[in-house]
């Protein structure tokens, strides 16, 4: 019986997914074990004797309520109000909320968390393995700069055809004019995560390697990659070859563990996709967003993602790196369908590197040091969609942006999202960036959450396939032979 290509059952799991996560969606339901769990973790105020009697009113309460099920938590608030009275659920709304739900799509989500642990797993060692064998591969100090200048020149450019193509379209569609802006509202811990494009700069040089190993901060490991790389390259001859051959042997050790959990890509698509959908499905009020004005925002963002993947890219590989981008695209199925199903530039990472070389023919001395790289500063889609997110807010909030401040967006969009994987809450964060630079209300993100993970697969798929493209054309041209 002929094996069902990888892409086929990745295609297959993303369809089940959507089927599987339909039939999933959280409930709310006040079951014995919860109530004792409100009690134990001690929910309700007991800070004086005289507010016991209302802890105990509350309990026998939403005693009430036992036995129901709710299918979203607008339905369970309403009856939570009369249960228990308005007062009382602003206060503890969260924790019952947390502690009454259920979510059967945790039945199959394992699956998706322990593919994506799976993958974090091989990615620090890797991309080490992978840049320091890339720059001892590439030799002396001359060819690196030659090759650093081509890798960052193709990055910034198209990062900036990205950004630019979405200004374009959301001058066209313009999706804020007349968006209701009644769900903005603060988004919690993005204060705390926010940094400027000079501290994460200067972030990037590690104080403590080790720590900056064990805490997967990409910036920091690339930087001592490439430096720890270039100075094997200066050192005497045994000794450079000693480590030359330790790096490649824990880099090819590294591609076997990587090609192994590949195998299981199918049933972690199924879990991850599987609970986005039923996360989205079981949000009733994210669904009636959706229908609404955020459909022409996401219509906006969909159509320049689109122009930058189908047209800008391929005919950027086709004149300039003189290959066939259909022919590569055809060989990046696989990357494309993963990085789509997990929304991770870095977790695709092992994959891409494996399908660049040995499907497309770009050499590892190209793939091992631009495909790291990229994953962590290329962000064409998220530049592309963070740009379009504040023209969005603006359009709705009625403030019209001039054409200096437009620009402004388009080069704050650019640095943020070169820094965005050294910054938690990335993609938040870098919209909030480009708020601040111009004026605009960040209670404004509050109106995108709604559509923010849908656009987050997308964006993210985009961004590999940038990667992956940059790959061939700087392969090309250092004049290497191609499969494509």
């Amino acid at each position: 019986m002929k094996k069902i290509a990888l892409h086929w059952q990745i295609l297959i799991a993303l369809a089940l997914g959507v089927v599987v996560g339909l039939q999933l969606t959280p409930t709310y339901e006040v079951t014995k074990e919860s109530v004792s769990k409100l009690q134990s973790v001690q929910v309700f105020d007991k800070a004086s004797k005289k507010k016991q009697h209302i802890e105990t009113d509350i309990i026998e309460n939403l005693k009430k309520l036992e036995g129901k099920d709710y299918h979203n938590d607008k339905a369970f608030e309403e009856a939570l109000k009369s249960a228990i009275g308005d007062e009382n659920v602003k206060k503890y709304r969260k924790t019952i909320l947390k502690e009454t739900e259920f979510q059967p799509v945790t039945y199959v989500s394992w699956m998706g968390d322990i593919f994506l642990r799976a993958l974090k797993m091989v990615i620090v060692p890797l991309i080490l393995s992978s840049i320091i064998t890339g720059i001892t591969n590439i030799g002396s100090g001359e060819n690196l700069g030659r090759l650093g200048g081509k890798t960052l020149l193709y990055y910034l450019s198209t990062s900036v055809l990205a950004i630019t193509t979405g200004l374009f379209f959301v001058n066209l569609i313009r999706p804020g004019v007349g968006a209701p802006t009644s769900s903005a509202g603060a988004v919690e811990g993005l204060d705390d995560a926010r940094g400027s494009f000079g501290d994460t700069l200067i972030n990037m040089i590690p104080t403590n390697v080790f720590e900056s190993l064990s805490t997967g901060k990409m910036l920091s490991i690339i930087f001592f990659a490439i430096m720890f790389g270039y100075f094997i390259t200066q050192i005497q001859q045994n000794y450079k070859d000693l480590l030359n051959d330790f790096f490649n042997a824990v880099f090819e050790v590294m591609m076997k563990i990587t090609m192994f959990i590949i195998k299981f890509t199918p049933l972690g698509v199924l879990g991850l996709v599987a609970n986005t959908i039923a996360e989205q499905a079981g949000d009733s009020q994210a669904l009636g967003q959706m229908a609404g004005s955020l459909g022409w925002y996401m219509l906006t963002v969909i159509l320049g993602l689109g122009t930058h993947f189908f047209i800008i890219l391929p005919l950027i590989v086709k004149f300039i790196g003189k290959a066939n981008p259909f022919a590569h695209l055809r060989n990046m199925t696989n990357p494309l369908l993963t990085a789509f199903s997990t929304s991770s530039s870095s977790a695709t990472l092992p994959l891409s590197m494996e399908t660049v070389e040995h499907k497309s023919g770009v050499s590892n001395k190209i793939t091992s040091f631009t495909l790291p790289l990229g994953a962590t500063i290329n962000m064409d889609g998220t530049a592309l969609y963070e740009c379009v997110a504040a023209m969005f807010i603006a359009q709705a909030y009625g403030i019209e942006l001039s054409i200096m401040q437009q620009i402004v967006v388009v080069m704050t969009a650019l640095l943020a999202s070169i820094g965005a994987a050294g910054i938690p809450m990335a993609g938040l964060v870098m919209i909030s960036v480009i708020l601040s630079a111009v004026g605009l209300p960040l209670e404004g993100l509050g109106m995108i959450l709604a559509v923010d993970r849908i656009l987050d697969m997308l964006r993210t798929t985009t961004n590999v396939w940038s990667d992956s493209c940059g790959a061939v054309i700087i392969g090309k041209s250092e004049g290497e032979e191609l499969k494509v």
